[in-house]
């Protein structure tokens, strides 16, 4: 199992020496670019899923291309 933590960057030196104390958990650092990244394409999904479920309306593509 994956889990992303946003963690106050004060706290993120104790929790990562916790974490490093369990032989069962693997850590990896990313950028502030890659987690801002990765939330960007979350709610991107998560609106796609709203319009799925008809919760949302979605805009035509070349409304979206025209707009550029």
């Amino acid at each position: 199992m994956k889990v992303i933590l946003d963690i106050p960057d004060n706290k993120a030196s104790f929790f990562m020496e916790l974490l490093k104390s369990f032989s069962f958990v693997k850590t990896k650092t990313i950028s502030p670019e890659k987690a801002e990244l990765m939330e960007d394409i979350k709610e991107a999904v998560d609106n796609l899923n709203l319009v799925k479920q008809g919760k949302l309306k979605a805009r035509p593509a070349k409304d979206l291309l025209n707009e550029l």
